[in-house]
């Protein structure tokens, strides 16, 4: 379980680097997905399963709008890939960078502040996600239908602001 949770942050960390370094909007929003993907992977393998399975799915819908967003406004034909030299020297640069920090701040601290929450199972009558839904839907709805609202109202910014004169990619056929 240890070596598939390593996994997963160096793949959150090498996704960060894959966005931060990308100039183009097409491969940064796939390394966004791919960011979301581990990070969720991390909540689930530390007892999160349903926090995690809700958070893919707004993460998803949000990478749709932007994805969409950024390739409507993207004029470039021939974007800049991750093979391109600019980018992989952003790449190495961020890597060094990361590894620095990693180096000086290297002790012993990670492995008793992260504790998955079935660790203490015996003490609980029910899994930690559980009450962590139970109060999300009873104290968090109001902030529920707030974020369903600004997606909404995110989603018809993002088409009003692709449509432009020639209605865009939205026109009829």
């Amino acid at each position: 379980m240890n070596f598939i949770m390593c996994c997963l942050l160096l793949g959150l960390v090498l996704g960060l680097i894959a966005v931060a370094s990308n100039p183009s909007p097409y491969f940064a929003a796939l390394g966004l997905v791919v960011v979301a993907g581990m990070g969720c992977g991390v909540l689930t393998g530390y007892g999160g399963t349903f926090l995690s399975l809700v958070l893919f799915l707004i993460y998803l819908g949000g990478m749709l709008v932007v994805f969409a967003y950024s390739a409507a406004l993207a004029a470039e034909p021939y974007p800049e890939s991750w093979g391109s030299p600019v980018v992989v020297f952003y790449m190495l640069a961020y890597a060094v960078g990361i590894t620095t920090v990693c180096v000086i701040f290297w002790g012993g601290w990670y492995e008793v502040s992260w504790v998955p929450a079935d660790d203490m199972e015996e003490f609980s009558v029910f899994r930690a996600d559980m009450g962590g839904v139970a109060l999300m839907y009873s104290l968090g709805g109001g902030l529920l239908l707030i974020s369903a609202w600004v997606l909404l109202l995110t989603l018809f910014v993002v088409l009003e602001l692709t449509r432009g004169l020639g209605r865009g990619t939205v026109r009829a056929v």
